[in-house]
């Protein structure tokens, strides 16, 4: 008699118990648009990170203090994934020169920093949404900085390439 109602009392509150994996959250540091009502009257939010802002020169700078603090010990200075890290022993990152990743979206390279990608955890509590942005602009500068033509440089200043 005991051992059943001993055994009552441990099971009744599981009865209470649902699935908890399938509830809304939300990711950090993803910008929170709003709650949306879904059928079974929970709240889920939809989530739209902001647009990448424009390219000038202090996010350019500030990307490139960004990138040296978090991305040369892997990926190096000039981004060509032989940083000191590697050097080491560590997998090699892929080098940001390839066709790939010279093609990839600038989007891309915030949601690699954002969620990490291969053996690169993300880094998403450690660098700011904004600072992301930067980090991928300055990526981009690093692309075109090692595939640049002449052409590429304005008329009045190719002279001084020569």
């Amino acid at each position: 008699m005991r051992r059943g109602l001993l055994l009552i009392a441990v099971l009744a509150p599981l009865g209470g118990c649902d699935d908890m994996s399938v509830q809304p959250k939300q990711k950090a540091y993803s910008p929170l648009v709003g709650p949306v009502q879904i059928p079974s009257g929970a709240v889920e939010y939809d989530y739209k990170p902001a647009p990448p802002p424009p390219v000038t020169l202090a996010l350019l700078e500030r990307g490139q203090e960004r990138f040296r603090i978090y991305c040369t010990p892997c990926h190096s200075e000039l981004g060509d994934g032989r940083g000191m890290i590697v050097q080491r022993g560590f997998p090699p990152p892929p080098s940001y020169h390839t066709d790939r990743l010279r093609e990839a979206p600038v989007r891309h390279f915030y949601d690699v920093i954002t969620n990490g990608y291969g053996a690169m955890y993300s880094f998403a509590d450690r660098v700011r949404p904004e600072d992301r942005w930067a980090i991928a602009a300055y990526i981009r500068a690093l692309q075109r900085s090692q595939h640049a033509k002449v052409t590429d440089v304005r008329a009045n200043e190719q002279g001084a390439l020569q």
